[in-house]
C-alpha cells in the first residue's frame, strides 16, 4: 500500500476550480479537465516517487494471477476526476475488436501517433459517478420522437432534407444516415443550425421535453455558436445525473458530458472517436463502424450496497467501482483483495490498515492497494475504490 500521485490534464473544456477545491490545492489558472489515477502510458501515477507504470513493469505481481492471466502485464482500469465547464465533444469509444483492428491499421499504415484515431489497442468502457449536478448527452432518442421534437420548433424552412429518413425509414439505419448527414460542414447545414437555435429560444423556459431539447440547443449554440454539429447533438437524449448517480457508457454510445463534475471509471485506453461539437479531426469510417444507432434508454445507475461501500453494477470485464462512506464506528474490509486497486479520498481522513504498515489519507489523496493486500479502513470519509472487473470468458 502506497500513497498515489494522479497527473493532471489541462484540456480547454475544464474547469478552473473543482478538481484544485477536491485535491485541496490553489487554482492555477489554467483548466483542469481530469485528473488520472492509473498506469496509462502518457501520463502515469505516481507512487512511492515512483512511476506506477514502471512499478508494474518491475513487480508484475503486484497485478494478481486471475489479473495478469486475462489481461497481462497491465493495470486494466483508470480512474479519473473530471470537471466540465463546456461540453466536451461528442464522441464515443470501441470495444476490444475494434479498439485492436484500428490500432493495428494505425500502426501497418505508419500513422503518426498524434494522428491516430485509435491511440491504443484497448476497449473503452466508462462510468461516471456525478459529484455534483451533471448534465449529458447520452444515446440516440427515438427517431419519432426527435423528428417530432424538431417540428414542434416550427422553423420556416422545412427540415426534411436533412431530418426526413427519420420518418421515411425505420430502424438504425434511418438514425445512422440523419447522424452522417449532420456531420457534413456546409453553408446549408450552418444556416438550418442557426435557424434551429434561434426557434429554439422562443422555447426555453417551457417545463416539457420540448422545452429541455430547446435548452439543450441555446446552451450548446452559446459554446459553439455556428457549428452545424449542434444538429447531431440534438439527436441525444438529455440525461440528468444527481451526486450519487451514475453514468454507464458501454463501448460504441454516443455521448458528452455539458457540465459537471464527477469521478470516472474506465478500462486503461484513451480511445476517443469523436463526432461533432469539435475543431479535431472526425473519424466518419470509425464512427460508422463502432456507433450503436439504435435508440436507447438514458443508462443511470443507481448504487447497490450497505450505504457504507457501495458498488455501481456494471458488466465491463476491465473495471469496477464502490463508493465509500465510512463513518466513524465502521471499519470494513475493502472488497477484492484478489486483485489491484486504487482508493481515492474525496473527503475527510480514513486509515488504512494492513499487514504492510497503516496509510493515513485525508480528502484529495489517493492509495495504491496491490493484489493480496487485505486491507481495513476507518475514519470519517466519502471516497471512492477502483478494482477490476469481472472477466468475461
Amino acid at each position: 500500500m502506497e500513497r498515489l500521485s494522479g497527473s493532471i490534464r489541462n484540456y480547454a473544456w475544464g474547469s478552473m476550480d473543482a478538481i484544485p477545491r477536491i485535491l485541496g490545492r490553489e487554482p492555477d489558472g489554467l483548466p483542469q479537465a481530469e485528473y488520472w489515477l492509473g498506469s496509462y502510458e502518457s501520463a502515469p501515477s505516481s507512487a512511492a516517487e515512483q512511476s506506477l507504470l514502471d512499478r508494474l513493469g518491475a513487480h508484475p505481481e503486484e497485478l494478481g494471477d486471475a489479473n495478469r492471466e486475462h489481461f497481462g502485464d497491465r493495470l486494466p482500469f483508470l480512474l479519473k476526476i473530471l470537471s466540465a465547464a463546456k461540453p466536451l465533444s461528442l464522441q464515443a469509444h470501441p470495444d476490444r475488436t475494434a479498439a485492436g483492428e484500428g490500432h493495428a491499421r494505425s500502426l501497418a499504415a505508419g500513422v503518426e501517433a498524434d494522428q491516430r484515431t485509435f491511440v491504443d489497442e484497448w476497449p473503452r468502457p466508462e462510468l461516471m459517478v456525478a459529484l455534483s449536478e451533471v448534465e449529458a448527452l447520452y444515446g440516440f432518442r427515438d427517431p419519432l420522437h426527435t423528428r417530432k421534437l424538431f417540428d414542434a420548433l416550427g422553423t420556416r424552412t422545412s427540415l426534411d432534407p436533412v431530418l426526413g429518413p427519420l420518418t421515411e425509414r425505420s430502424g438504425s439505419a434511418a438514425m445512422a444516415e440523419v447522424f452522417l448527414d449532420t456531420l457534413t460542414v456546409d453553408a446549408k447545414r450552418r444556416a438550418m443550425a442557426r435557424e434551429v437555435v434561434s426557434a429554439a429560444v422562443n422555447h426555453v423556459g417551457e417545463d416539457s421535453d420540448l422545452g429541455e431539447f430547446c435548452r439543450t440547443a441555446v446552451e450548446l449554440d452559446e459554446h459553439r455558436p455556428d457549428d452545424s454539429t449542434i444538429l447531431a447533438a440534438l439527436l441525444l437524449n438529455r440525461v440528468h445525473l444527481s451526486p450519487g448517480q451514475a453514468l454507464r457508457v458501454p463501448p460504441g454510445t454516443l455521448h458528452t458530458y455539458l457540465s459537471g463534475t464527477g469521478v470516472e471509471i474506465s478500462a486503461n485506453s484513451n480511445n476517443i472517436v469523436r463526432g461533432g461539437l469539435t475543431d479535431k479531426l472526425i473519424d466518419v469510417d470509425a464512427l460508422i463502424s463502432i456507433v450503436n444507432f439504435n435508440s436507447c434508454g438514458a443508462g443511470v445507475v443507481e448504487p447497490v450496497g450497505d450505504g457504507v461501500i457501495d458498488e455501481y453494477p456494471t458488466d465491463f470485464p476491465e473495471c469496477r467501482l464502490w463508493a465509500l462512506h465510512l463513518r466513524p464506528g465502521h471499519a470494513p474490509i475493502l472488497p477484492a483483495t484478489d486483485g489491484p486497486r486504487i482508493l481515492l479520498v474525496i473527503g475527510g481522513h480514513a486509515v488504512c490498515s494492513s499487514s504492510a504498515g497503516t496509510e493515513e489519507t485525508v480528502g484529495g489523496h489517493a492509495l495504491w492497494i496491490p493484489a493480496g493486500e487485505q486491507v481495513q479502513v476507518q475514519g470519517n470519509c466519502d471516497g471512492f475504490l477502483a478494482g477490476v472487473g469481472t472477466p468475461q470468458e
